[in-house]
């Protein structure tokens, strides 16, 4: 509401009323945040327990309104990802695919560090053409991507995903955003937790040395090996980590991937 600035009996009432909505909203969001806190506190309240990273997602999912699953994945700007928990099986196929295909919506809100919302990924398909084509397969119709900072660090993202088209309403936007932070603490909490490190659900370890097999092997770069580590799965539409457990295992010779 607008405040008024004139003077006069009904100015003045206007500027109570208006001062009022003010702290009732900041009220308001305080209650918000402070019930998504318990909702997140309940999930994952033993620091370093097995597990707390799926239940967060899982906390996602039941308190946001339209969203269907949800990941939690490490990311750094190399190679390097680490998928600390979903919701479900679909939603870790989903990071898998982004890992593939190098691009969507979570790889776009680590790198630039801003959430990003996609109504509707057909019509994304111009920006992450394989991303899309893969996705679409799987059934993923939209999603938001939060980046997981604190202040200039990034330490991965939250990616909510639908089987519907169409956006999250705003005020599911903003908890989602707050789940975010909430989900950075809870990062911070378990990783101090003396337990010997974070619990992985998956571990992208086996593209880094098959990566590096291949390089030696072809006598190539470690970029040129994971593109085409990338380009085989691509082109095989499995994904990087699959190709990669082919490598070691040594089901896949190395002559296919030398052009």
């Amino acid at each position: 509401m607008r405040e008024a600035t004139e003077g006069g009996e009904h100015g003045g009432r206007l500027v109570l009323v208006g001062s009022h909505l003010r702290r009732r909203g900041r009220v308001l969001d305080g209650q918000r945040r402070e019930r998504l806190a318990r909702a997140v506190a309940g999930s994952t309240a033993s620091p370093g327990r097995a597990g707390w990273a799926q239940a967060l997602c899982e906390v996602c999912v039941r308190v946001l309104t339209g969203v269907d699953a949800a990941a939690m994945t490490l990311r750094t700007r190399s190679r390097a990802q680490e998928l600390l928990g979903a919701s479900e099986r679909w939603a870790a196929v989903l990071e898998e695919l982004q890992y593939t295909a190098g691009e969507g919506p979570g790889v776009a809100a680590f790198t630039t560090g801003e959430p990003v919302l996609v109504a509707d990924l057909s019509a994304r398909r111009e920006r992450w053409p394989g991303f899309a084509d893969l996705a679409e397969g799987e059934g993923l119709a939209a999603a938001c991507a939060f980046p997981l900072q604190l202040g200039g660090i990034r330490l991965g993202t939250l990616t909510l995903y639908r089987r519907r088209p169409g956006g999250l309403p705003p005020d599911v936007v903003t908890d989602a955003a707050v789940l975010a932070d909430l989900t950075v603490l809870a990062l911070l909490d378990h990783g101090r937790a003396g337990t010997g490190g974070l619990r992985v659900e998956v571990s992208y370890q086996d593209v880094n040395i098959a990566t590096g097999m291949l390089s030696a092997q072809l006598r190539i770069s470690l970029e040129d090996s994971f593109a085409r580590l990338r380009a085989h799965a691509f082109a095989s539409r499995r994904s990087v980590l699959d190709v990669a457990r082919d490598v070691l295992a040594r089901r896949l010779p190395l002559d296919r991937l030398a052009d």
